[in-house]
């Protein structure tokens, strides 16, 4: 069991070389408001004179202090190979091998080294300093000083002197693997004590708070701390222990420890005699030792979980900085490969990194053909921008200055042009958005796929460049295939498309019935043989005088209208007043009910659109992604690594392209450092035999 707590001395050293505290060591935090006699208690469980004393903080950094027990025969020949003169002496983690054998000196070093950091202020800082003690009069401990609790700023302190001490204190205490000392001064009444206070708040139930009554001998006459040391006013789990330390006078007539225990001793005899043995400083080293050893064997097997997962993790971050570039030329070859490689296997979508998050890659593609565009596409209404009007100007427009007996072909070729031109824009969209997608790809093979690139920016920058260029040459010719696949459709509207039939057909069938009705619509007197001719003639003279291609229809309104004009606004307009009326205005056209032979034209046209515009987008919502996918999308799968080679695999670019990133040889040594160091905390750990632990 004496075994554990040199083991962890040795982690502490271990980690401290790399200057992490990434593992949380079992350690004794002293917490305690200024002037408890927090450094008092330490000296004395050192049992020489270490620590700077005055009035006011002193202890303005943490000080890791651990006490090394040694044998005389260790001692012995450890002075013989280092050339120690005596039998105790101290270790500074920052003067690496220097040995102090002179205490005064260390005192020295350690405000030395205070004011390095802190500066005359008064000021505080959370960088530890390193301290080992080895002697044979004192026991094995880890403990951690810490600045005293205090309240007001004093001098030229900060403002915010408190909250700083306390996040301090927190960062220590917080650590699950550490013991709590809170020490607090006699003649102060226990239940204000701060330490207690700040370690209930991290350890609750108290099952790693140890408490130190300092100053016994400075309590109001008639009082004593009987009760406080019985644990009747505030229970400690780990227990309550009474300790008298030397006074400002003493240390200034250099009292020695020694001397003090002996003293210490006595008081305790003779004011709490049922409690002297479990009282005193050399008690409350014996107590810290047993709670410190069974404490580690408790964190034991968890604290090498923790370094053997650590040490996977280094050791998997080391390889991905990769080793120093010995052979440039193929190095760089095989970058450009495995980069190509992974391109084309994230759109084949057999990538090694599976994204979970989105759609990537060559399923997000997918997505854009059959999802984004097919939708898109399916939501354009066939007669969208259409009116009943357009179709029946169109119509009168495309018959020219004669009145139409059917209706022209031609209205209808001009009108479904003009729905089939807007499938271009979704059509290019969906090109732009593909290419989106493949430039999204060249990051995700970065990031996830081929870790090496991020050692050699500038190398990622120009595979980035390059393949963005590549991306960029590929998108107008993309864009004019498309473009002429909408052109094609145009060209010629193939009206004996056989789905088209049925369309026709319906054409013929409306057109049949509108000639029966127009018979079946004549007077009996009229003779059938005569009705072919006079019946489409007089039916069509009606339609047009009727219609508004009919000037005399046109007139006619005009002078209906003129004539409610009249009844309302009395502005004579009619030409038999003297008003002529302009034959060259353009006739505009007038919302009214439409005659059956213009509903049923209209209708036809409108149902001739909708039929062949389907055919149009069924072709266009098939042959884009296919034109996408061959002249963007395995065009570039095909040319991407032999462009990356033409363009980047030449040795006069070599020295430049793998030209490390400026932290990147340092983060590969601090992370071979940390590895090494988890390696050797890991043997340590290893080297204790079971019978050790028990």
């Amino acid at each position: 069991m004496e075994a554990l707590i040199p083991v962890i001395n040795k982690l502490q050293d271990v980690f401290n070389t790399v200057g992490a505290d990434i593992i949380q060591l079992p350690q004794i935090v002293v917490v305690g408001t200024q002037s408890s006699g927090k450094s008092s208690v330490l000296e004395s469980l050192v049992g020489k004179d270490i620590l700077p004393r005055g009035t006011g903080i002193v202890t303005r950094r943490p000080l890791i202090l651990q006490l090394v027990h040694i044998d005389p025969e260790d001692r012995r020949r450890t002075s013989e190979e280092n050339g120690i003169d005596g039998e105790e002496w101290g270790k500074f983690l920052h003067t690496k091998n220097k040995i102090y054998t002179d205490f005064n000196e260390i005192m020295q070093e350690i405000e030395t080294e205070t004011e390095r950091i802190t500066g005359n202020n008064k000021g505080i800082s959370d960088e530890p300093i390193h301290l080992k003690i080895f002697s044979p009069h004192v026991v094995n401990l880890t403990l951690v000083d810490l600045p005293g609790i205090t309240k007001v700023p004093v001098g030229d302190q900060p403002k915010d002197i408190e909250i700083q001490i306390r996040e301090l204190i927190f960062k220590y205490i917080s650590n699950p693997n550490s013991i709590i000392l809170a020490v607090t001064a006699a003649n102060t009444d226990m239940a204000t004590s701060e330490a207690l206070k700040v370690a209930r708040e991290v350890d609750m139930d108290g099952r790693r708070t140890l408490a130190v009554v300092t100053k016994l001998d400075l309590m109001d006459a008639g009082t004593d701390a009987m009760d406080v040391l019985m644990g009747r006013v505030i229970p400690v789990k780990l227990g309550i222990i009474g300790v008298v330390n030397r006074s400002q006078l003493d240390i200034n007539k250099k009292k020695l420890v020694t001397d003090a225990l002996r003293d210490e001793h006595s008081f305790l005899q003779k004011k709490y005699p049922s409690l002297a043995n479990r009282n005193g400083n050399k008690y409350l080293a014996r107590t810290l030792n047993r709670l410190l050893m069974h404490h580690i064997r408790d964190c034991l097997p968890e604290l090498k979980t923790r370094i053997n997962v650590l040490a996977a993790q280094y050791q998997s971050l080391l390889n991905s900085y990769g080793e120093p570039v010995d052979d440039k030329s193929a190095t760089l070859l095989q970058l450009i490969t495995k980069f190509a490689a992974e391109y084309c296997r994230t759109i084949e979508g057999t990538a090694k990194y599976i994204e979970t998050a989105e759609l990537c890659g060559g399923a997000r593609i997918c997505y854009i053909f059959h999802e984004t565009f097919g939708r898109t596409l399916e939501s354009v209404d066939p007669l969208g921008g259409l009116t009943t009007i357009d179709v029946l100007t169109a119509i009168r427009n495309a018959t020219g200055p004669r009145p139409a007996l059917f209706v022209p072909e031609v209205s209808f070729e001009l009108l479904v042009k003009r729905q089939v031109k807007r499938l271009e824009e979704p059509s290019l969209r969906c090109v732009e958005l593909v290419h989106e997608e493949m430039q999204r790809i060249i990051q995700h093979c970065s990031n996830y796929s081929t870790q090496e690139l991020l050692r050699f920016p500038k190398l990622h920058d120009a595979i980035v460049e390059v393949v963005t260029s590549l991306l960029r040459k590929r998108l107008p010719v993309t864009n004019d295939m498309v473009h002429n696949l909408v052109a094609i459709e145009l060209a010629y509207i193939n009206t004996k498309h056989p789905d088209f039939a049925d369309a026709c057909g319906l054409m013929n069938n409306n057109m049949e019935e509108q000639r029966r009705n127009r018979m079946r619509d004549l007077p009996a007197a009229v003779p059938r043989d005569k009705a072919a001719s006079s019946g489409s003639q007089s039916s069509s003279g009606e339609q047009t005088e009727s219609g508004t291609g009919s000037w005399r229809g046109m007139l006619r309104r005009g002078e209906d209208g003129n004539a409610v004009d009249r009844t309302h606004n009395h502005v004579p307009s009619s030409p038999h007043k003297g008003h002529a009326i302009n034959l060259l205005d353009v006739p505009v056209p007038v919302s009214r009910k439409l005659s059956a032979r213009e509903q049923r034209d209209c209708e036809v046209i409108e149902r001739l659109i909708k039929s062949y515009f389907l055919i149009v987008r069924k072709n266009i919502q098939d042959s884009v992604p296919k034109a996408v996918m061959h002249f963007l999308v395995n065009h570039v799968k095909d040319c991407l690594q032999s462009e990356l080679v033409g363009q980047l695999y030449k040795t006069s670019l070599l020295d430049d392209l793998l030209t490390e990133s400026e932290d990147m040889a340092q983060r590969r040594s601090e992370a071979a450092d940390m590895l090494k160091a988890l390696q050797k905390a890991s043997q340590v750990i290893a080297e204790i035999r079971e019978t050790h632990m028990w």
